[in-house]
């Protein structure tokens, strides 16, 4: 079967015990009910498994909605499809690797008015090392933030540790994002398969009310430049 489009996969596999923010506790991934277990519920030859997981909402690549910074904001289960699925995309390329922090340059010229935002940094290759989360990430200015405001962007992601700076406990990006009801989506993978335009963002999250944060299956929708 042939496809006259790529899906690409951009978000990390969730496991038993990774660390995907230090200092937050991993994700425990058991059984509740084995499939050894199982057998005693059914007719011969008939198994189930039904599986159980404890984690931090911060786990794997996860989106912020509104209520996680602000308690009046939009939780999961408020959130608009249309704000985190089938979004144009476009990606803002890191150039300056010797440089942390993104400025608004990066977005001169650009047209971001209801576009998914995504900034390839390449931080995601350090996943899972103790370089990943050493406070040393790329991360967007608070003016960056800004300015994807005042452009009208639907949704902001990056394929760093935090989307803001780590090292004070301000978090300026996350504020004006949420506040303008903007979703953050953080640590991201693969963006450098994807082109810098011309294909469509998916983030969704479970419904849950009263809760901020939440792991995605993030993938991209590339149209067959082959033609198929």
């Amino acid at each position: 079967m042939t496809f006259d489009y790529e899906l690409i996969d951009v978000c990390h596999t969730i496991e038993d015990g990774m660390i995907t923010y230090k200092g937050l506790p991993p994700p425990v991934v058991t059984d509740h009910l084995s499939r050894e277990a199982s057998r005693n519920n059914y007719a011969p030859g008939t198994e189930f498994h039904i599986g159980k997981i404890e984690m931090v909402a911060n786990t794997g690549t996860y989106i912020d909605s509104p209520f996680h910074r602000y308690p009046d904001g939009t939780d999961l289960a408020g959130l608009d499809l249309y704000s985190v699925a089938n979004l144009e995309g476009v990606v803002v390329r890191r150039v300056d690797r010797n440089k942390r922090s993104i400025d608004v340059e990066s977005l001169q010229n650009r047209d971001l008015a209801g576009k998914a935002v995504l900034f390839q940094t390449d931080w995601d290759l350090r996943w899972r090392t103790e370089e990943y989360w050493s406070g040393k990430h790329p991360f967007i200015t608070e003016a960056t933030a800004r300015s994807l405001a005042e452009s009208g962007a639907a949704l902001v992601g990056i394929d760093s540790y935090n989307i803001d700076d780590t090292q004070t406990g301000t978090r300026p990006v996350h504020s004006i994002l949420l506040r303008q009801n903007i979703p953050i989506v953080e640590h991201l993978c693969g963006l450098r398969e994807l082109p810098e335009h011309g294909f469509r963002f998916f983030a969704v999250p479970v419904k849950v009310r009263q809760f901020g944060t939440f792991p995605v299956r993030a993938f991209a929708l590339v149209s067959n430049r082959s033609g198929g």
